[in-house]
């Protein structure tokens, strides 16, 4: 059971669930850990840390007789999981519609996508990373993000297998900005996480091409060389001067997982930093979400369903409930049945509810066929969701027709 606690009240042997405030507010890169140790408490009566949350189940539990929020542990019900994120905080504030951004999101897709390329192109002939390139690039993807999020992270979802090594590093550079947004973090750490994302499988310059790109399924020996790219990065990014250790950290450890059995140091508990969870969290998703050279990728809905029953054991949950919160349960672009038998694309999320997001209805899957395309905020509608759709199984190119990447 979580129980939401005063600091005064923190004591040692209590597990502490989640630190209510920015994880720049305290000196802890875990996001979760049992308090053992009373120096670490000290340092929490020191921070700008007023509450806390903790773990009854897995740590010591505070005396009767003073109320306390309580939630109920939920277990590793998907649903449930899926639930209490979209409750315990609210979405990021948008500067500007997701279409106004669009055509600039574009522009700064098509610019990371080159630059990319011309970066995996330079190493692998021996040339030093072209870090003032690299910063400019984040700068612009962390403006992007600030005026509206969801345009960028829809359109570089959309990439080809060809361009999806690059792309990618794009997405979950973007991904991180987003998500760092979500949990607290000021600006300046927000264009390191974004850096981290951007660099983040750079150890795939030293990957052979056909490996990379290999249609079927990998050898356990070919499985076993991809398994050393992050330290492949880690070394080329050693070699660049001032390079933040932040940054290679993310490289070096975005294949961790939180119960030590990911790679390539199998690091557990406490020994993960933040940003490396934040990391595995963002490549996972953009990977699943993404079509590669051996399989098509998932609906971003379908994908953070599947990430929620993953979660034990794979990724931070206070983390993954932020990100879930980050690009919603059904993110922009999700093709949605209503229970009216009308087709909806999601194109924003709902002031009250990620359950219920914003959707632009077009389709009578009654009538089999197009109707006036009206947005519909759910949260304030009687129709509901029935199901998550592909858009293959109605024949249909809902970018064309609704304008929603």
């Amino acid at each position: 059971m979580r129980k939401k606690i005063n600091i005064n009240e923190l004591k040692t042997g209590m597990y502490i669930d989640e630190l209510c405030g920015s994880w720049m507010d305290h000196p802890f890169w875990k996001a979760t850990f049992k308090l053992e140790d009373p120096n670490d408490l000290v340092s929490l009566h020191h921070s700008s840390i007023k509450e806390v949350w903790i773990d009854t189940v897995k740590g010591l539990d505070v005396g009767p007789q003073v109320p306390h929020l309580v939630e109920e542990d939920t277990g590793s019900n998907t649903y449930q999981s899926l639930e209490h994120a979209a409750t315990v905080a609210p979405k990021i504030q948008l500067g500007v519609s997701l279409e106004q951004e669009l055509a600039r999101a574009e522009q700064i897709r098509n610019e990371g996508r080159h630059a990319i390329m011309s970066m995996f192109a330079e190493v692998r002939m021996g040339k030093a990373l072209p870090m003032d390139e690299m910063v400019g690039l984040v700068d612009k993807i962390n403006d992007s993000v600030m005026r509206n999020h969801s345009a960028l992270l829809s359109l570089v979802k959309l990439k080809n297998k060809d361009d999806y090594t690059y792309l990618h590093s794009v997405a979950v550079c973007a991904l991180m900005i987003a998500l760092g947004k979500q949990l607290g973090v000021e600006e300046n750490q927000l264009k390191l996480l974004g850096m981290a994302g951007l660099l983040h499988d750079v150890g795939k310059i030293a990957m052979p091409e056909d490996i990379l790109n290999k249609p079927g399924r990998l050898t356990d020996d070919e499985f076993e060389l991809i398994k050393t790219h992050p330290v492949r990065g880690w070394e080329i990014l050693k070699e660049s001067p001032s390079m933040n250790a932040l940054v290679q950290d993310v490289c070096l450890h975005h294949h961790e997982r939180v119960d030590g059995t990911g790679y390539p140091d199998q690091l557990s508990g406490p020994a993960l930093t933040l940003a490396a969870r934040m990391g595995g969290i963002c490549d996972v998703y953009d990977a699943i979400t993404s079509d590669r050279c051996y399989k098509a990728g998932w609906p971003p809905a379908e994908a953070i369903r599947k990430m929620a029953e993953w979660q034990n054991g794979h990724f931070d949950a206070t983390i993954f409930q932020a990100f879930v919160r980050t690009i919603g349960i059904y993110p922009v672009g999700t093709l949605l049945k209503l229970k009216s038998g009308r087709l909806a694309v999601v194109t924003d999320q709902s002031e009250k509810s990620l359950l219920k997001p914003v959707v632009k209805v077009f389709f009578s899957t009654r009538s089999n066929t197009r109707i006036k395309m009206e947005l519909v905020d759910l949260s304030h509608a009687q129709d509901t969701i029935e199901n998550i759709e592909h858009a293959d199984k109605w024949g249909l190119d809902v970018k064309k027709i609704t304008g929603v990447v």
